[in-house]
């Protein structure tokens, strides 16, 4: 699958995580028989037009009981549950449940309230946090300003290497301003700042427990949280237990424990979830799409992800950094077929960077702005071809990541490269160990000798600007080191405006600028799916399971 990540992450996942890298001749060849679709262009809504059908659900029907326990597959061990590392879905698919936030993302895909009762801006650049009062962490521990001050510090410091880092780069200061009210000082206002504070950017940790766990934490022991569950036994390399937290200040989780099992091969999570082995699962691999909605062991549903699959550029210093190339790669590319193939038939060909999802809190006239005359999805080989001679690139060599974690990265890694070489480059593809993948997004040395590689980005706050500003000069996700002044211009523009309508208005500029530079090429839209056996039922469909204790609403079916 592909894996996003990260937020400010970095949201950006290879598939997963992040999105993973989707992949001569026969492989160009099976991807042409499944492109035998019209290509469509826009998001994921109820499947019509799309290359496959299906339907988007604002989640599954609420649990009727308690429930002992239920066992959850993931594709991958997270390599740490440190909240200030958590970009990742493994991570933070285990994380909302476990550690909570100031703000909350609900199912939704809007803000609420979270352990800060009331949030308020009395001034651009103040933002004030009231705390909700007899708030518990999992030691017993009651909640205080000067925790929030010290969980917020973590982010900003260079020892933590934190991946959420660029929330606060406009942040001058984080104080304690009363025994539960934390006051936050920007240098300039900042649209994005209090929205990062319903993902983990936000999370709120016991001072004392971090400390007392030292390099350790994240890794062993407790995670000094308040969430409706708390960490359990960890076995490296088989599972993570959560165990429910009867001293929990909200409601009351359905289920007295949760397994998250760790499977890194696609088929054996299907199968575990048609033996009953596995419960449910998120991301699910979508070669199995078939084969759990035709099951009778359970239901397989689809939710807004905020997502989209796109080919990650990260060197720009060989043919890469000649934009006739890149836009000779987007015409080569058969997306109609690698979403009919590589996604099961749920999702959408565009060629945006941003879902239409994300602009929910602009007006139509603006959306229109936003996507109108963005170029074409479907193929033009001769074009692209000509664009390739134009550019002298005829036989250059990339090199494409590809990964075994699914059928969506692995046959995107293949559409890149039948488009390669079908108008004259030669693309390779390296394969990476599933558990390895994430490094492409935290390790320089681990794209060394990597051109491209399939990206699956989710948002983690609803706003175009959660993705768009990753190709700001310096961002954390730039890994091609694009620049473009003006562009940062817009960025700073954008961030600095608080109202969403005028705020997208800008952003309508940013999206026309990357669609025609080509940071990444946009491949698809690609919604949430989610599968429950008919065991339990309350987990919602949407890309909120990220930072909102999803698992707290799973429970009896029956």
């Amino acid at each position: 699958m592909i894996t996003p990540v990260p937020r400010r992450g970095r949201r950006a996942s290879v598939r997963r995580g992040g999105r993973a890298p989707r992949r001569l001749a026969a492989a160009a060849s099976l991807l042409t028989a499944a492109a035998l679709v019209a290509a469509c262009s826009g998001p994921p809504r109820n499947g019509a037009g799309s290359p496959g059908a299906f339907a988007l659900s604002k989640g599954t029907p609420a649990a009727k009981g308690e429930i002992e326990s239920f066992t959850w597959a993931v594709y991958a061990e997270p390599p740490t549950l440190d909240y200030t590392v958590a970009f990742d879905y493994p991570q933070n698919t285990i994380l909302s449940n476990v550690c909570e936030s100031l703000m909350r993302w609900t199912p939704e895909l809007t803000t609420e309230p979270g352990l800060a009762r009331k949030a308020s801006n009395p001034d651009p650049l103040t933002w004030v946090y009231d705390l909700r009062a007899g708030v518990r962490f999992h030691d017993g521990k009651v909640m205080t300003a000067d925790d929030v001050v010290f969980s917020l510090s973590r982010q900003t410091d260079p020892d933590n290497a934190a991946a959420w880092a660029q929330t606060f780069q406009n942040v001058a200061s984080v104080k304690k301003t009363g025994p539960l009210q934390v006051t936050v000082k920007l240098r300039k206002p900042d649209s994005q700042f209090p929205q990062y504070m319903a993902t983990a950017a936000g999370v709120v940790a016991s001072e004392a427990g971090v400390e007392a766990a030292g390099k350790d934490y994240g890794t062993s022991g407790g995670l000094a949280c308040t969430g409706p569950f708390k960490l359990g036994t960890w076995n490296k390399g088989q599972s993570i237990e959560l165990d429910r937290f009867d001293g929990y200040w909200g409601k009351r989780a359905k289920a007295g424990k949760v397994l998250f099992r760790f499977m890194t091969d696609p088929s054996a999570r299907t199968n575990a979830m048609l033996s009953g082995d596995a419960d449910g699962g998120y991301l699910i691999p979508t070669e199995s799409y078939d084969r759990l909605r035709n099951s009778g062991v359970g239901k397989l549903w689809f939710g807004e992800g905020l997502s989209t699959v796109n080919v990650d550029i990260t060197n720009m210093h060989g043919a890469l950094g000649d934009l006739r190339v890149r836009k000779a790669l987007s015409l080569a590319l058969d997306r109609s077929g690698f979403v009919r193939a590589g996604l099961g038939g749920a999702g959408t060909v565009t060629t945006s960077l941003t879902t239409r999802a994300a602009w929910a809190g602009a007006s139509e006239q603006t959306r229109q702005a936003a996507f109108g005359g963005l170029p074409p999805a479907a193929q033009d080989i001769e074009k692209a071809k000509a664009l390739i001679k134009e550019a002298g690139a005829t036989g250059k060599t990339l090199t494409v990541a590809t990964s075994s974690i699914g059928q969506d990265v692995s046959l995107l890694a293949t559409a890149i490269q039948a488009a390669g070489t079908q108008i004259g480059l030669k693309i390779n593809l390296k394969t990476i160990a599933p558990n390895a993948f994430t490094a492409l997004f935290t390790d320089p040395k681990a794209r060394e000798g990597i051109d491209m590689f399939p990206l699956t980005y989710y948002d983690s706050i609803t706003d175009p600007l959660d993705l768009l500003t990753n190709f700001k000069t310096g961002a954390y996700m730039n890994f091609a080191d694009f620049s473009d002044k003006g562009y940062d211009a817009l960025v700073d523009q954008a961030a600095a405006v608080y109202e969403p309508d005028q705020r997208m208005k800008i952003e309508t500029e940013m999206q026309k600028r990357v669609a025609e530079q080509l940071p990444w090429i946009p491949v698809a839209e690609w919604p949430t799916a989610v599968f429950l056996n008919k065991r339990i039922t309350g987990a919602p469909t949407t890309i909120a399971y990220m930072y909102y204790p999803w698992a707290a609403d799973v429970g009896a079916a029956q």
